[in-house]
């Protein structure tokens, strides 16, 4: 693969990661999205459907996760940190989605920045700005 290539790819992945988050309210059900953008300390949790709105961040979580492991192939084109990052991603999922449920299920205004602050973590891609740094200084080390 010509470095032309490898970056033509990495740019449209990118591409498609920021097209899911600017078509968010359209795509995935997810009455937190107004509700965090509001002064969300001062006011009541929003009515939500518990299943579908796991569901939809589920959705979520796994299309920014597959687009990032396909990122992470690319770059890295080494089939064991795309193995590594693989069982990151499903092992931060089963820890977070309880986390977040217990949230979603249990909302205290008290929890609101902490339970923000794992639904960023399940909607958002920041695992893959925590993994390239990590694997890139890996791979320099080895």
């Amino acid at each position: 693969m010509t470095n032309y290539v490898k970056y033509a790819l990495l740019i449209v992945l990118i591409g498609f990661l920021i097209l899911i988050r600017v078509f968010e309210n359209e795509l995935f059900y997810d009455p937190y999205l107004v509700f965090f953008q509001n002064d969300y300390l001062y006011i009541d949790n929003p009515r939500r459907e518990v299943f579908k709105l796991t569901l939809f961040t589920g959705l979520r979580y796994w299309l920014n996760s597959s687009i990032s492991l396909g990122f992470i192939h690319i770059f890295f084109r080494d089939k064991n940190m795309t193995k590594f990052s693989a069982f990151v991603y499903i092992m931060a999922f089963v820890i977070l989605v309880f986390i977040y449920l217990y949230f979603v299920i249990n909302p205290r205004q008290e929890d609101y920045y902490m339970f923000f602050n794992v639904r960023r973590f399940l909607i958002q891609p920041i695992i893959l700005l925590l993994l390239v740094p990590a694997l890139y200084y890996h791979k320099l080390k080895s």
